[in-house]
């Protein structure tokens, strides 16, 4: 059985850098199933066009230093190449006023920081497609896959767009998955908290939404108390953080609230909202999360899926803006699901006492009628 490695506070300092280009190592004591699923990537250059404004923080940067990191690290294989959403595929969340408008839009702006130019319609519906064409293959082949794209999407919502999102990549994915008569878990992991995702799936019992992310920052919603709405109620599921949670506040809320209802809800495929700027060093937020801490929280996701879902586990790609930091998260994920490691920097455990517990508490008051929270 595939067993993540659970890195404390006393192996830390044990992340060193070695020279790059080399060989990942094979971790040390981790057990895996006999055949791990082979891990694929679905990207294109073309998401490397999109340039809302000069010196916009979500700048095509962000993504090459992934790319360049896994290149580095021999890590940057088995990539597959998306294809455009279609029409259809972005009905099932979105109103058509709104992808007309979008559509027909050509220069202009959703909102103050989500810049509409000739050309972004079209790598939106590539950034669509990519989390779509992840999704159905890991559904198909029981094999986990990630979409490294941009323009990221949880903030887009049923008929508006903004946060840098222009549509919702894991809930067209998801509503897809549904209409293929699956269940679905998001777990939304990016530092902001996915309104436009939440807003989409509030009805929906066939989608649980979970969400960890800072509570009062943009865009100001995900109260532990927002559950949902009628049939949807309990499947909406917020962890409400304040500045200064990190490692440790994740894993408890991963081990009380996170593992329990997914258990419970029984999906057919995990659907990951990466965003990496829960991470201490990211310039936008005050969550203090390190590398290992972020690579251990998806390896558990990932053994979490192994066991429930036989696998299915697909991450795409939302926020992140300290490139290193950004970088060697995606790269370290994307080594423990192939079964290798690379060195991580920054290391400092900055949330050693779950500074997040009334967070957790509250949550779990909130969802004590829906679940069984102890």
């Amino acid at each position: 059985m595939f067993r993540p490695v659970i890195f404390t506070h006393d192996i830390l300092p044990d992340c060193r850098r070695r020279p790059r280009g080399g060989r990942p190592r094979p971790i040390d004591g981790l057990k895996h199933p006999k055949k791990f699923p082979r891990f694929v990537l679905f990207y294109d250059p073309r998401f490397l066009d999109h340039v809302s404004a000069p010196l916009h923080v979500e700048r095509p940067e962000r993504l090459k230093a992934i790319v360049d990191r896994l290149r580095a690290e021999g890590l940057f294989s088995a990539v597959e190449s998306p294809t455009p959403a279609k029409p259809a595929d972005l009905r099932r969340v979105h109103h058509g006023t709104f992808l007309e408008f979008f559509e027909n839009l050509r220069e202009g702006f959703l909102d103050p920081e989500t810049a509409v130019h000739p050309g972004t319609w079209e790598i939106a519906l590539l950034s669509a497609g990519a989390a779509l064409d992840a999704a159905r293959w890991s559904a198909a082949e029981s094999k986990p896959s990630l979409a490294l794209v941009r323009p990221p999407g949880h903030h887009a919502g049923p008929d508006y767009g903004g946060g840098f999102c222009y549509l919702n990549n894991v809930a067209i994915a998801a509503a897809d998955q549904v209409a293929r008569g699956h269940r679905v878990a998001i777990l939304d992991y990016d530092a902001h908290h996915g309104n436009g995702t939440s807003e989409i799936f509030s009805d929906e019992a066939a989608v649980l939404y979970i969400s960890t992310h800072q509570y009062g920052i943009y865009p100001g919603t995900g109260a532990a108390e927002d559950v949902g709405k009628g049939e949807g109620r309990g499947y909406n599921v917020n962890v409400p953080f304040t500045a200064g949670c990190g490692d440790t506040s994740f894993f408890a809320a991963f081990d009380e609230i996170v593992e329990p209802i997914v258990r419970a809800h029984k999906p057919d495929l995990i659907l990951v909202s990466l965003g990496v700027d829960a991470h201490y060093r990211d310039p936008l937020t005050g969550l203090a999360l390190s590398s290992p801490g972020y690579v251990d929280l998806m390896s558990r996701s990932a053994t979490l899926a192994h066991e429930v879902c036989g696998g299915r586990f697909v991450v795409a790609l939302e926020g992140g803006y300290h490139l290193q930091a950004l970088s060697e998260v995606i790269a370290g994920v994307v080594a423990r699901l192939r079964r290798t490691r690379v060195d991580l920097e920054l290391t400092q455990l900055l949330d050693g006492k779950v500074k997040g517990r009334p967070a957790i508490e509250a949550t779990k008051r909130a969802h004590k009628e829906f679940w069984d929270l102890r």
